[in-house]
């Protein structure tokens, strides 16, 4: 599959294992995936991303991304669905924060990452990588794109595709910005 990524798809992955490594994590997610996106230039989905407007509120992600992890990576649609039937998760934070310091729920440091210096990609980061080559077969195209890996966040279910679509980045959004009001000659959505 590698093979068919473009220069600027490979760019982001290797951006993605350099965000994971600043921020001190053992493997690379989803979120590292977009923040590497973010920094890339001159691509079509650095286009589609400024013309979103997700440049200019990169402080409003980054706030977003780090109140998911405080969850302990619940989506708000977790969230939602667990006040629905009685369970305030703001409250369970409030109390495991109490006893165990800030932060507590996020993800822990450590792991196997100390002896091979290698970073894993998550299985949700997987995923992605996966689905932007279905994205990319769906749009009838030869090769994997950095646009074809933003389309592929916002069309996995979890926390980088909610905080996305809570600042105006759904497939639908994305889509319109990278191919035009008509998505690019109705190409399937990859799911």
């Amino acid at each position: 599959m590698f093979e068919r990524f473009t220069r600027g798809a490979r760019a982001t992955v290797k951006g993605a294992v350099a965000q994971a490594e600043r921020a001190g994590a053992d493997s690379v997610t989803e979120e590292h995936l977009l923040l590497a996106l973010l920094e890339q230039e001159g691509g079509r989905a650095s286009f589609a991303v400024t013309a979103l407007g997700l440049h200019d509120r990169r402080a409003s992600l980054d706030a977003a991304f780090a109140e998911a992890r405080r969850r302990g990576g619940l989506t708000r649609a977790d969230t939602d669905a667990l006040a629905d039937i009685g369970i305030d998760i703001g409250a369970i934070v409030s109390r495991v924060e109490g006893a165990h310091g800030e932060g507590a729920l996020a993800a822990g440091r450590g792991g196997r990452r100390w002896w091979s210096g290698h970073r894993p990609f998550t299985p949700g980061a997987k995923a992605v990588l996966e689905n932007s080559l279905r994205v990319a077969l769906g749009r009838g195209d030869r090769f994997i794109g950095e646009e074809h890996l933003l389309l592929a966040l916002t069309a996995k279910p979890g926390v980088v595709a909610d905080v996305l679509a809570e600042h105006g980045a759904t497939y639908a959004t994305v889509q319109r910005a990278l191919y035009g009001s008509d998505g690019g000659q109705g190409h399937a959505k990859a799911g």
